[in-house]
This record gives C-alpha cells, structure tokens and sequence, in this order.
C-alpha cells in the first residue's frame, strides 16, 4: 500500500520527511494568520469608510452625556 500523503517523495528519509511536514504546517498557519490580519485590515477599513460617509455636522455635534462621568464618581465630605 502506498502513502497517497507523500507529495514530496520523502519516505526514504524520516529526517527529511519531518523537516518538510513541519515547514508545511509552518506555512499553513502563517497563512491562517495572514487571512485573520487582512480580515482585521479590511474590517478597519469598511468602518472608516462608513464614517467618511456621515455628514459632517455628525462630527461636531456635543456629547450626548456629557455628565457620565459623575455617574461613576463619588464625592464624600468628612464632617
């Protein structure tokens, strides 16, 4: 029975065999990463030219709540 996996022709050489799986499964994750870094790049993209797409007055319009911050913050008196 033949190895139908042996595209390299490497079964003659273990060592050389296990150097060539070990950079195939190199390059395949560097290309799964490759693909999420162009997906992150392109997401980042899209939504800078939805935003490019608002009117301007969108941009200069005040905070919707400006006083939030004194939600979180307490201020305590010693008498």
């Amino acid at each position: 029975m033949s190895d139908n996996n042996d595209y390299l022709r490497t079964s003659s050489d273990p060592s050389f065999r296990l150097r060539a799986d070990v950079l195939a499964l190199m390059l395949k994750g560097a290309g799964y990463a490759a693909a999420f870094c162009l997906v992150l790049v392109f997401g980042i993209w899209a939504l800078y030219g939805i935003g490019n797409l608002l009117p301007d007055e969108s941009r200069e319009t005040e905070d919707p709540t400006p006083f939030s911050f004194n939600l979180t913050v307490k201020d305590t008196e010693l008498v």
